[in-house]
């Protein structure tokens, strides 16, 4: 006896071959247009049939009888491309999955695949995965991806990453592959719990995310060994076709931090490479600003202008992306019985659609957005606002240590031996050393060192935006790190700038403390405000956002404050301990 669930697909198959038939009618007709077949790479004039969520019919006939709820739509003169799909987001990036999904949708981006680490933060298993069901409701195809590993040196980092924990997560169905692996190290070192994950990931036909800036051949190669599918850390285009050609998945990225995409795309046309089906291409998860105009679109551009031919720009964006996660017969292209996503375009070589339909909704129409009401009840899945229940005391403001963060990029830093008096409650604004405090989400821990480089001038920074969910203080003055704290607790999360005795800027995040509850473009508007303001106090860089969450970031060079305490990454030492309040 089948199952209901298996029941109510066979019924819904039936109904798909019954609408070809001519016993049902289709919900939407796109007559007219001029498609793109990922299969053969040909533009053809063809009329789609979709019912409800799925295209079932690609080709030469109208249907011969429908309703009076058929909508017919001609897209004479137009060009329809399968909806773009972004196969590496990190999307709670001060932006939530839902406002994120919703913004970029409208630039034809109808498919994230998502990293889950916040959620392992923020919420129990059960309560994590009663989320991601509900983001299925989205008229965008959300999926996973399954963490084997935190991204920094947590106090309960066994607690943290339980194994039934892990395994659950990738057998989840809407978890689609595992990574990205950052503690790829301990992989080396012989961590064969480690391993274990990635056999069972790969078992269930899940790939694994590699995660290896400035890899050698050397190690890509015991990382192929070991299982890994696909590495989107390439920043050259010799390091792009030294995974090609050791059989990796490529992702090539163009991000806030990282707009490597037109540099990659020279250098690999310049040493003739003419096939694409191993390449992909990812945002991995820019800041908001960056996605003003879009997500893929801006990617697919890009490749057009770089030389890339039409057919393999869009394929890396669409097809090569679903084939890699064994999704190619629900998304990637505009054949029967896949996801009705496509974007409606005016010219072959312009990606930025007029039209976007997602699950056979339209999200853009004519050049106009239809509106849509919220589907996550973020009270209801256990995603609140902040309440803290200890208070920031004048000894958690006394530093005495002698090592400090110097940094020389937005995430790169290095240790420094302190020269500065720490023991002044204001640091001399000749210098760059401002106040460093990585403070326990609960209020049981502390680190205290000093960050150079960040800012030369700024009273105070308060954030509860950071890799771990812990409060970050960064400034110059103990006083206005007092005045920070108190209003970001107020927000229930967010960061905020104090000055002089004033509050200067506040971005609530009022989801966790880490997610911005509204609408992207106020977001985008908040961001561009903070930039601004950091950079008037002396931040050299392109990106605070980033510069603030990789403060606790372990795979990055060189050193790092954490839960645990400062620590040296290349040597896996713990320089400064943590200390508990």
């Amino acid at each position: 006896m089948l199952e209901n669930g298996h029941y109510w697909r066979n019924r819904e198959r039936r109904e798909h071959v019954a609408v070809i038939e001519g016993e049902v009618s289709p919900t939407l007709v796109l007559k007219n247009g001029t498609y793109f077949n990922g299969y053969t790479k040909e533009w053809l004039n063809k009329n789609i049939w979709i019912l409800n969520d799925r295209i079932v019919y690609v080709g030469d006939k109208l249907p011969e009888q429908y309703n009076e709820e058929t909508e017919i739509v001609d897209c004479t003169g137009q060009f329809l491309v399968p909806g773009y799909i972004e196969p590496h987001a990190h999307p709670s990036q001060l932006y939530n999955p839902e406002n994120l999904a919703n913004h970029v949708a409208k630039f034809g981006t109808t498919t994230l695949i998502n990293d889950n680490l916040t959620w392992l933060f923020l919420l129990e298993r059960k309560k994590a995965f009663s989320l991601i069901e509900n983001f299925n409701q989205l008229p965008i195809s959300m999926f996973w991806w399954a963490r084997m590993d935190s991204q920094s040196a947590l106090q309960n980092e066994d607690e943290f990453l339980d194994s039934e924990d892990i395994l659950s997560w990738i057998s989840n169905p809407s978890v689609i592959q595992s990574g990205e692996l950052t503690s790829w190290p301990k992989l080396l070192a012989g961590d064969d719990r480690l391993l274990y994950w990635m056999q069972e990931s790969k078992r269930l036909g899940k790939p694994v995310e590699g995660h290896l800036p400035g890899a050698s051949e050397s190690t890509l190669t015991k990382m192929k060994l070991f299982g890994v599918s696909a590495d989107h850390e390439s920043i050259t285009g010799e390091e792009v076709l030294r995974r090609l050609r050791l059989g990796y998945q490529v992702g090539l990225r163009h991000s806030s931090i990282r707009p490597d995409l037109p540099l990659l795309l020279e250098e690999i046309l310049a040493e003739g490479i003419t096939s694409f089906e191993n390449f992909t291409m990812t945002t991995d998860g820019a800041t908001p600003a960056f996605y003003e105009h879009g997500m893929m679109n801006l990617c697919i551009e890009i490749a057009i202008e770089k030389g890339v031919p039409l057919s393999e720009a869009y394929q890396m964006a669409t097809y090569n992306v679903a084939r890699h996660f064994n999704l190619e017969e629900q998304i990637g292209s505009i054949t029967p019985g896949r996801i009705a996503h496509i974007n409606i375009l005016k010219a072959k070589d312009n990606p930025h659609p007029v039209g976007v339909l997602a699950k056979g909704k339209w999200i853009l129409r004519e050049e106009k957005e239809w509106e849509r009401e919220p589907v996550i009840d973020w009270e209801k899945s256990g995603i609140n606002e902040l309440e803290f229940d200890w208070d920031l005391t004048d000894s958690d403001l006394q530093f005495s240590i002698p090592i400090g963060l110097d940094m020389m990029s937005n995430v790169i830093i290095r240790p420094y031996a302190i020269e500065t008096d720490v023991t002044l409650d204001v640091l001399p604004g000749n210098r760059s050393d401002a106040f460093l405090i990585l403070m326990d989400r609960e209020g049981k821990w502390r680190v205290n060192t000093t960050l150079r480089g960040f800012t030369d001038r700024l009273g105070a920074l308060v954030s509860s935006y950071s890799t771990t969910g812990d409060i970050v203080f960064i400034g110059k003055s103990k006083y206005d790190m007092k005045i920070a704290w108190k209003r970001m607790k107020e927000l229930g999360g967010g960061i905020v700038l104090a000055h002089e005795g004033k509050i200067v800027f506040e971005l609530p995040l009022r989801l966790g403390g880490m997610m911005f509850r509204g609408d992207m473009t106020a977001l985008i508007s908040k961001e561009k405000q903070l930039k601004k303001l950091l950079k008037e106090y002396g931040y050299k860089y392109d990106d605070p956002v980033y510069s603030i969450l990789f403060l606790a970031a372990t795979h990055l060079p060189y050193i790092r404050i954490t839960q645990q305490g400062i620590i040296d990454v290349k040597k896996r030492e713990l320089l400064v301990p943590a200390i508990m309040r």
